[in-house]
């Protein structure tokens, strides 16, 4: 059977842990002024924001994805919207849409894949900015690569660079991706799957599905 390697750092049963990024908390407290909306695009995100100042509950927060709703529902919070696509400019126009009158405060990671705030300024809408967090990566021997054959999950961008700062990619590895944004990292010409939604619960399904298929053929799917 193929293995399935993990790069987030959730721990789940049937998975070997290859947890790629670890996170930083860069801010001490969260700046609300001129603003009544949060952005949130990751459970991390809101994980910072909950050990920097609790108190950004007050506010009604866009969820970007189920899985970082979930985390501002556990922690209290209210969430006003989750946008059912969430690509780049894709986002970006539904926050035209829907928010234009809205005064948006993005607590983001240090690093983004795509600049929001500047497709919205050409909108007319200013988003705010606030840098709360950022990722690093981890580092391993080459003896720690993954074996031959294996299926490698990959919950974003950053744990893609973060791979290849540390491993050569094999023609023998598959890689399952939790959406299209983390896609584009990948090299082309790998044989890889995307996830059906933007989970790692999803991502994990196919992968599983992939050790269960006798040929996993090649070629995006």
């Amino acid at each position: 059977m193929r293995p399935i390697y993990l790069t987030s750092p959730k721990k789940v049963e049937g998975t070997f842990p290859l947890p790629m990024i670890r996170f930083r908390i860069v801010a001490d407290r969260i700046d609300y002024q001129e603003c009544d909306t949060l952005v949130f695009t990751s459970k991390q995100a809101v994980r910072s924001a909950e050990s920097i100042d609790p108190s950004w509950k007050r506010l009604p927060c866009v969820a970007i994805g189920p899985a970082t709703e979930r985390e501002i529902l556990a922690l209290g919070g209210e969430v006003l919207h989750r946008p059912e696509n969430f690509y780049g400019e894709s986002l970006a126009q539904d926050l035209v849409e829907r928010f234009r009158d809205r005064r948006l405060l993005y607590l983001r990671p240090r690093k983004i894949s795509f600049d929001s705030k500047a497709f919205l300024a050409e909108a007319g809408i200013e988003l705010k900015e606030q840098v709360i967090y950022e990722t690093a990566c981890r580092s391993y021997s080459p003896q720690e690569a993954p074996e031959k054959g294996a299926i490698i999950v990959f919950t974003s961008p950053s744990t893609i660079h973060c791979f290849h700062e540390n491993f050569d990619w094999d023609p023998s590895y598959s890689a399952v991706v939790i959406g299209r944004a983390t896609l584009e990292h990948l090299p082309s010409g790998c044989d890889v799957t995307i996830a059906a939604e933007p989970t790692i619960d999803a991502c994990i399904e196919a992968a599983q599905s992939l050790q269960n298929r006798s040929d996993s053929g090649s070629g995006r799917k």
